[in-house]
């Protein structure tokens, strides 16, 4: 029996056709079609961006670990990062530069490097410290390059020449990016069962730093971190029933929260932090309720003939929360407004689950297997969708089973659950589908959540 939201329905089978698809995509015009970018470009030219790798500022030995780390954070940052064409560094001049005097314009602005903006510096450590100066330059204008010129002081470690790293990154991301901040100091909460039981973990966005938040020594699901990152709410099965539980990450502990009797899983925040959506059996099937975020204040949301679960609330509004229901028999996506009223059915055939609203309030993803039954061809894949239109878009195509799909916190990125090499493990992507990577690797892990930022 799967340990999961969805036991309560029937096991899944493999494969859908995509010619429906393929019309419908047909069927939209070129530029309609840019919508399904959500923040990673909308059809503009990408910047085309070169990281130098920093150089060192003395002759103190940790210096070359220290470059390491943060010379391939920094780089895998901004390829990560979904807006940039990054220079291949084989195209790059030499020497590198480590002070602003030491720029050759021409030499980084023109073939075949070919860079509209150039990412360079020092780092060195004196003592128990690192001191970095960065800069970011616009190699095209001659007469006013600076973009960018920090400065960064921390321990002479390879985690904080990373965390280093991400900062100056995100800089850049947010300074080239309209804005938007970038999620390289971003953390992905998750369960994996490499310790013989299903605990929450966390990891850095780009997969490192993985480590147990809980080490309760029993079956833990659905982690999902608050608005501000303080607590950790996830489902968990106690010596009664399944649970909600509650984990400080102020202080790095468990912290009460009420028991409400009946089974209760996936628990998801609303925007402003005030609130919690869940899926509870307290009052028979399971049902959609809202709770204050003591666990005080229960209010029934759904009693429809059911099972109702994983409720996902809009993340920019607040004002709807959308649910998987197997009310009409296989399991559908509905929208309703927050306070239960406006039910409305999203998809219409096949076995749909795991919906999450994207940042901007626009977009849902999801898991579907759009045909279901004995012999039918395709799998589950992962799915993109304008809630006013109900035009949507397939992101994977029969790699595997791929479900639990998450946004990051700047709509560029999904993260998502797969078998597609051989174990369910964690791997992002950006949003259009494109630059997918795989995060984790030791036992199986699920059911990723990416902060809110």
């Amino acid at each position: 029996m799967r340990h999961d939201n969805f036991s309560i329905f029937p096991a899944k089978v493999s494969n859908c056709a995509t010619a429906l698809l393929f019309l419908l995509i047909l069927s939209v015009p070129v530029l309609a079609q840019d919508w399904i970018r959500t923040g990673t470009g909308l059809g503009v030219e990408k910047v085309r961006i070169a990281a130098a790798d920093f150089q060192p500022a003395n002759a103190d030995a940790k210096n070359a670990g220290l470059q390491k780390s943060f010379n391939e954070t920094l780089f895998n940052d901004l390829e990560n990062a979904g807006i940039f064409d990054l220079v291949s560094k084989s195209f790059y001049p030499l020497p590198a530069p480590a002070r602003p005097a030491d720029v050759k314009f021409d030499a980084w602005s023109s073939t075949p490097a070919n860079a509209s903006m150039l990412a360079f510096g020092s780092l060195g450590a004196t003592g128990d410290r690192i001191s970095v100066q960065a800069w970011l330059y616009d190699v095209k204008n001659v007469a006013s390059p600076q973009v960018l010129g920090k400065q960064y002081d921390d321990d002479a470690t390879p985690q904080a020449a990373r965390s280093i790293a991400h900062k100056f990154a995100n800089e850049i991301i947010f300074r080239l990016g309209g804005g938007i901040p970038g999620v390289a100091e971003s953390t992905i909460y998750f369960v994996s069962d490499r310790t013989g039981h299903k605990e929450i973990w966390a990891m850095d966005y780009d997969g490192a730093n993985q480590r147990a938040i809980t080490h309760l020594g029993t079956i833990s699901l659905s982690p999902r971190i608050s608005p501000d990152g303080s607590r950790l709410a996830f489902s968990s099965i106690t010596k009664s029933s399944w649970e909600i539980l509650m984990y400080s990450v102020e202080l790095g502990r468990m912290i009460s929260f009420p028991r409400f009797g009946g089974t209760n899983l996936s628990p998801s925040w609303s925007a402003d932090g005030t609130k919690l959506a869940l899926s509870s059996s307290r009052a028979g099937l399971p049902n959609i309720f809202v709770v204050d975020a003591s666990g005080a204040n229960p209010k029934r949301l759904t009693s429809g003939k059911g099972p109702d679960v994983s409720p996902s609330w809009n993340r920019k509004t607040s004002d709807q929360i959308a649910f998987v229901s197997g009310r009409s028999g296989l399991p559908q996506i509905y929208t309703m407004e927050a306070d239960g009223t406006n039910l409305q059915r999203v998809t219409e055939q096949g076995y749909a689950v795991s919906p999450n609203w994207s940042p901007n309030g626009q977009f849902l993803t999801f898991s579907w297997m759009r045909k279901y039954g004995p012999g039918q061809p395709g799998a589950n894949d992962l799915y993109l969708m304008d809630i006013t239109s109900k035009q949507f878009v397939q992101l994977t195509h029969d790699g595997g089973r791929n479900d639990y799909p998450f946004w990051s916190p700047d709509g560029r990125h999904i993260v998502f659950q797969s078998s597609r090499s051989g174990s369910e493990q964690i791997w992002t992507m950006l949003a259009d589908g494109t630059k997918v990577k795989q995060l984790t690797t030791s036992g199986h892990n699920t059911q990723p959540n990416w902060s809110w930022k």
